[in-house]
């Protein structure tokens, strides 16, 4: 079985010491750095820019997941491959033609996910599953950190995985929101992949214990 994968999330790290963030996410035992990009359009708040992604990149150690909170995401991929995006993950909802922007998020050397809001069945990807690298099913309503789990994410990452299963892919299922570890495990145990914790591990006076519990927790 594939090891679980955990990805802090830097929306919820000390802006005033984001180097000293950055290096501690480097030195635990995660895997991702989970970054949110938000437009105050697509979603009501604003998150980085360019000039502080770049910032986390030229530090950061791991695999840089990045998250599109924003309309036209089509407009900015090369932008965020440019600067050192592994992973580049836009919203269902924000994309009129997916399939179109998942080729094109390929065709700059990134993986390609999609993101889910709550309200949104996994139907939608029954069409572009093989070719979805990745599947970011969001268990809060996006926008802003610190809220509280939504209990139908267990439903839903059950029914996604069917869909995977069925159509033979090999898309990860990405979990983002309310993530802690009394819930880490039923994710898991679920059919989750990627833990992304935000708060959880960021509001920890050990973050790097928070870490390496999360990450014991979902791998045992």
């Amino acid at each position: 079985m594939s090891s679980k994968l955990i990805a802090p999330s830097i929306l919820a790290a000390d802006f005033g010491n984001l180097q000293r963030d950055i290096e501690m996410v480097n030195e635990s035992d995660a895997d991702w750095f989970h970054i949110d990009i938000m437009d105050g359009v697509f979603v009501p708040n604003i998150s980085f820019g360019m000039p502080v992604l770049k910032a986390i990149t030229q530090h950061a150690t791991k695999t840089i997941d990045v998250h599109l909170m924003i309309v036209e995401p089509d407009r900015y991929i090369k932008t965020f491959a440019d600067l050192g995006s592994n992973i580049l993950t836009v919203h269902y909802e924000a994309c009129t033609h997916l399939h179109r922007t998942l080729q094109a998020i390929k065709a700059e050397g990134m993986k390609a996910g999609v993101a889910l809001n709550p309200h949104t069945n996994v139907n939608v990807l029954e069409d572009t599953i093989n070719d979805i690298d990745l599947v970011c099913v969001m268990s809060v309503n996006p926008g802003f950190g610190g809220q509280s789990f939504i209990e139908n994410t267990y439903n839903k990452v059950s029914q996604l995985k069917e869909l995977i299963i069925k159509k033979g892919a090999s898309t990860l299922i990405e979990i983002d929101g309310g993530v802690t570890s009394l819930n880490a495990k039923k994710l898991i145990n679920t059919g989750a992949d990627v833990l992304v914790a935000g708060s959880f591990v960021f509001k920890s006076p050990e973050p790097i214990d928070t870490i390496k519990e999360l990450r014991i927790t979902a791998n045992s």
